[in-house]
């Protein structure tokens, strides 16, 4: 019977790489096991069990309502932010990991760590490479404070960096409430810097949307809108305040002389 020699390379049969190759594959797993428990720990240790029924109530996990289900742990965001510029550097996959979690406090944490990146970044390929893993898991982007921590700071930043605001029209035209958000709260970042056309036409064709979020976020862009350009805004005022939602209306016009706000408030 013949016997078959085993592969080999320098010499060395093939299998010995392979179990080398193997056994390196468990310690990168077992490492970036190590290090999303170490995140985890570090947000469970600034935890305050008193906040959670309130911060349940808030952001509405209750049966029906749009957090539903969404697990809270009792972490305030300036905590949670000193704990993710502790993690600024982890792999993707850790804040993958993070993002993917059931509770809230860890999927901030991960935005949180992606917004301080963005800023640290220093070439337009990091900046991209953020941007796209942004996207690529909105699914986990599900509820308005994340938006709100997150939106304006990379997909926003990237939109005026570029000039190419295609991503907040192909976002606005999603059946998923967050990331129609999105694509309305990242426009804060392109307003301050006086680039709000575009931000006009993603709230008319969001203007009648029928949920209270979206209402609320296009009041708040125009009223930012006003801020730099308030002609801009008492033309939209004008085009629309009969019928456009109460709550967006009212959002819109915080900001002008009392008159005004009567004026278009009708009283």
């Amino acid at each position: 019977m013949q016997i078959q020699k085993a592969e080999c390379l320098f010499g060395v049969p093939l299998f010995f790489f392979k179990q080398i190759q193997n056994e390196l594959a468990k310690f990168a797993a077992k490492k970036q096991f190590m290090a999303t428990e170490d995140w985890k720990a570090a947000l469970q240790n600034v935890a305050n069990p008193e906040k959670i029924a309130i911060l349940s109530s808030f952001f509405k996990t209750g049966k029906g309502e749009y957090g539903e289900g969404d697990i809270f742990i009792g972490v305030t965001v300036p905590e949670n932010r000193k704990i993710a510029r502790k993690f600024i550097d982890s792999d993707f996959r850790i804040i993958e990991e993070m993002l993917c979690s059931n509770i809230h406090e860890h999927r901030l944490s991960a935005l949180l760590s992606l917004v301080l990146r963005y800023k640290k970044a220093r070439t337009d390929t990091e900046r991209r490479q953020i941007c796209d893993f942004y996207l690529a898991h909105t699914r986990f982007i599900n509820n308005w404070d994340l938006v709100d921590l997150s939106a304006e700071y990379i997909i926003g930043e990237n939109c005026l960096r570029s000039g190419d605001y295609s991503i907040l029209f192909s976002l606005s035209k999603s059946e998923n409430i967050w990331e129609q958000r999105i694509s309305i709260v990242a426009n804060l970042i392109p307003i301050r810097a006086g680039q709000y056309g575009q931000a006009i036409k993603l709230v008319e064709q969001l203007l009648h949307h029928p949920h209270e979020l979206i209402q609320k976020a296009n009041g708040w862009i125009l009223r930012e809108t006003g801020k730099k350009d308030s002609p801009a805004l008492l033309d939209f005022l004008d085009r629309h305040n009969r019928d456009m939602p109460r709550t967006t209306l009212r959002y819109a016009i915080e900001r002008l002389p009392q008159n005004l706000r009567k004026k278009y408030m009708g009283k």
